[in-house]
């Protein structure tokens, strides 16, 4: 992990474009810092993104008795009950931090889940990560595979995914994130208006000493509802809560923003 600090730093000198993205980010989520802020809250976040690569690692490579050996505490698991015992299926929708694979690993030690996810096109990297995810992972369902999620879902499984990168296309809108409008797809409202599951955010955080920290929410309330732009807007909402509590954490380098409304000027 300390390396993982010291390679972040370096990354962010040598990855020029990227730490130029990270910068933007901040300014367009953060404008009420001052500049002083954002740049401290930007050197913070280069140095995690170091720390990212021991932890994917970790996730995808370690054992389950280094695993068993992380601190993690959990708050809000009887969600998961309360759900499974009305015979209803989970979306856990999270968000893309540095240590989401990690805390997909030590989730999977209580609960079995499985994952939805953007297929690599490289082909080896693609083998490779699916086999590593496949390790912790009840299964791995692909965008693309709509029928097979949500055939799990209403078999009572629990499907973990992060709906906020920048997509595009028809099954995509523009939903406020941070103020800006932000491309999302809308496969949050379809999947439980096509499954009935149950959405619950999955709240997850490094802390000081080293350990995890987990939180699931009570599900989203009348969800989903008629308008799928609107439950959008929702699920980003809670987004926008999950990096408030660790804005160091959060994947700041993927150009959130790159898709922009008709008429708009380019972010980056």
């Amino acid at each position: 992990m300390a390396g993982g600090r010291a390679l972040g730093v370096l990354a962010g000198y040598l990855m020029r474009s990227r730490r130029h993205v990270a910068a933007r980010n901040i300014e367009l989520c953060f404008p009420q810092l001052s500049a002083a802020e954002r740049a401290r809250l930007l050197k913070e976040n280069l140095r995690d993104s170091g720390v990212m690569f021991a932890e994917f690692a970790l996730a995808w490579m370690g054992s389950t008795r280094a695993i068993m050996r992380i601190p993690v505490s959990f708050e809000g698991l009887h969600h998961l009950a309360d759900a499974r015992a009305a015979g209803r299926g989970i979306l856990l929708v999270g968000a893309h931090f540095s240590h989401l694979e990690l805390c997909a690993r030590l989730v999977s030690q209580r609960i079995a889940i499985a994952g939805m996810y953007r297929e690599h096109t490289d082909a080896a990297f693609e083998w490779a990560i699916k086999r590593a995810r496949l390790r912790y992972a009840d299964a791995m369902f692909t965008k693309d595979e709509l029928r097979q999620t949500v055939r799990y879902l209403k078999s009572g499984g629990t499907v973990w995914y992060a709906p906020d990168q920048d997509m595009r296309g028809k099954d995509a809108v523009f939903a406020p994130f941070f103020g800006e409008p932000a491309a999302t797809i809308t496969a949050t409202h379809h999947l439980a208006r096509l499954s009935g599951a149950r959405v619950i955010a999955f709240f997850h955080r490094r802390r000081e000493d080293g350990g995890y920290a987990i939180r699931l929410e009570a599900p989203l309330a009348d969800f989903p509802g008629t308008d799928a732009a609107a439950d959008t807007a929702r699920v980003n909402a809670a987004i926008e809560r999950m990096v408030g509590e660790a804005p160091t954490q959060y994947l700041w380098m993927h150009k959130r923003f790159k898709t922009r409304p008709s008429g708009a000027p380019p972010v980056y």
